[in-house]
């Protein structure tokens, strides 16, 4: 189709099925349920497994760390893709809990759409309020699944409301739900006049659909009882006399939301949500970069790294980078650029990820998430090109909030715990910066878990145990300038300073007053909160 807005060219058929989204919501929404359940009508798994279910079988598929699979949270964000209908989609699931907002941060730069999950009985949470602004800063569209309607949930208009209030953004019913509770039936599909209904027997059975013609059909009242049926009729009644009308256009720009109802867990709902993603999500949009923007339509491949993850199979040590193709059509084998170091890196066993198995890519299309194995030579921000120099830009690291020392457990492992910090770092699951007086490493955070995290991880993954301790220091800045300005700012100030694992200088802070300082008695040195991913 052509976007009217730009007048860009229709894009190749195979890049035009493509679908790229990511799905955001507060924990326990339901997120991991709905990407189950994603996979189980994609074809792509057999079995929904639960995620606290007994027995390996039965494990969820897109929560592959061990921490993962205990806690029955997200912690990093993982890729998979599938066919469904005509479409291929790439559906990349992000951590809920907002230790981890800076993960789904970066992930909401490689997506071209949003599924927002709400639970119906919570309505919008802090954490949804928070990633939704991060979908506002890139004007990404946002489709919304309001799950768990068969447990007691608010009423439907109060849903609503909620949503047009807190977030500022019109909400039009692409469904309406049939009770509630115990009571719940099903949902009337509001796009394509259909009753759909819940079949509770069978939680992975596809809902039936029934093809009626308007709500005035005789073939409702088999199916719902009266006082629900009347019930529904005025709703719709209101919702369409009060609500807007559902502009496919507004959706993309980004200021009209489509609401779908359903239960996750009953497979209720999401066939309609899937079935939306396809019809009004967006086809692979331009990137972002520097000198030029990059169109999805260019023949030459690009692609950037939003996401890297260490040690996916703790036996071989491997690193998986995430690359988000932005541009061409990518074949295994291809030599690509790696802009930053400027050498030809040869891509010879890309995969694509199906949750935590892989199968090799033969080829890829632009707004396809491919993983590339390396050793390190791969960072989050690197743009990978056929020769032209590109930065893909606005992927940021944001200053961490919170500041430990760590030690190894074992005073002669100290090489193995710096081997171990700068992994992670690299990961983006955390900065750790060297201090230029005295030994040792401090590591930065956003959240608290993720100290609780790094230390499972470095202990299971490098066997080492490590401890982390209180910091004299509370938040870090980044420092810009002329370089004489900072290598002046440098030498009066050594007791504050460290460098990042990028080896960029940085000014660790006890006390806003340190900033204020700064600021006062060093006009010409700038201290910054958040740092481009690229060198």
């Amino acid at each position: 189709m052509l976007d009217s807005a730009s007048n860009r060219p229709d894009l190749p058929p195979e890049i035009a099925r493509r679908r790229t989204f990511a799905i955001i919501s507060h924990p326990d929404a339901g997120k991991t349920t709905l990407t189950e359940k994603f996979l189980l009508f994609g074809g792509a798994i057999q079995m929904a497994g639960q995620v606290r279910a007994k027995g390996e079988a039965r494990r969820t598929r897109s929560d592959f760390m061990k921490m993962e699979q205990e806690r029955g949270i997200s912690v990093s964000a993982s890729a998979m893709s599938f066919d469904y209908g005509n479409f291929r989609y790439n559906l990349v699931d992000t951590p809920g809990h907002s230790d981890f907002s800076e993960d789904t941060y970066r992930t909401l730069t490689a997506v071209d759409a949003a599924i927002m999950v709400i639970d119906g009985a919570k309505g919008v949470e802090s954490q949804t309020r928070k990633l939704f602004e991060v979908c506002r800063l890139r004007d990404l569209p946002i489709l919304t699944f309001c799950n768990k309607m068969d447990r007691e949930a608010r009423e439907t208009f109060e849903i609503i409301d909620e949503i047009q209030e807190n977030l500022a953004i019109d909400v039009t019913p692409a469904s309406w739900p049939i009770g509630m509770g115990r009571d719940f039936l099903g949902c009337y599909d509001m796009i394509h006049d259909r009753l759909e209904l819940m079949d509770r027997a069978d939680r992975n059975r596809v809902a039936e659909s029934i093809k009626i013609s308007g709500l005035d059909d005789p073939k409702l009242a088999e199916h719902i009882p009266a006082d629900l049926l009347e019930k529904l009729r005025e709703e719709v009644e209101m919702a369409r006399a009060l609500l807007p009308a559902l502009d496919p256009q507004s959706v993309l720009e980004g200021h009209m939301t489509p609401i779908w109802f359903g239960s996750a867990i009953n497979s209720f709902g999401v066939k309609e949500l899937m079935d939306g993603i396809g019809e009004l999500a967006p086809e692979p949009q331009p990137t972002r970069a520097t000198p030029r923007e990059i169109a999805p339509e260019e023949t030459k491949v690009t692609g950037f790294v939003f996401k890297v993850q260490a040690n996916m199979d703790p036996k071989h040590r491997d690193r998986v980078a995430f690359v988000r193709l932005a541009s061409g059509h990518f074949e295994r084998g291809m030599k690509l650029t790696h802009v930053r170091s400027k050498k030809p890196m040869s891509i010879s066993n890309p995969v694509l990820f199906l949750a935590a198995d892989r199968e090799l890519a033969e080829e890829a299309w632009a707004g396809d998430i491919i993983g590339i194995p390396n050793h390190g030579q791969l960072r989050i921000g690197d743009t990978l090109t056929e020769g032209e120099v590109l930065k893909v830009t606005g992927i940021p690291s944001f200053a961490p909030e919170l500041l430990q020392t760590v030690r190894a457990g074992d005073p002669m492992k100290a090489k193995h715990l710096e081997k171990a910090l700068f992994q992670f770092a690299e990961e983006g699951a955390a900065k750790v910066f060297k201090p230029a007086i005295g030994s040792g490493f401090i590591v930065g955070v956003v959240g608290a878990l993720q100290f609780e995290v790094l230390g499972a991880r470095i202990e299971q993954e490098y066997a080492l145990p490590v401890r982390f301790d209180m910091s004299q220091f509370t938040s870090a800045r980044w420092v810009h300038g002329e370089k004489a300005a900072v290598d002046r700012f440098v030498t009066a100030n050594k007791q504050h300073i460290a460098h990042d694992n990028d080896g960029d200088i940085v000014f660790l802070t006890r006390l806003q007053w340190d900033i204020d300082r700064v600021v006062r008695d060093y006009p010409d040195v700038r201290l910054s909160a958040t740092k481009e991913m690229m060198v």
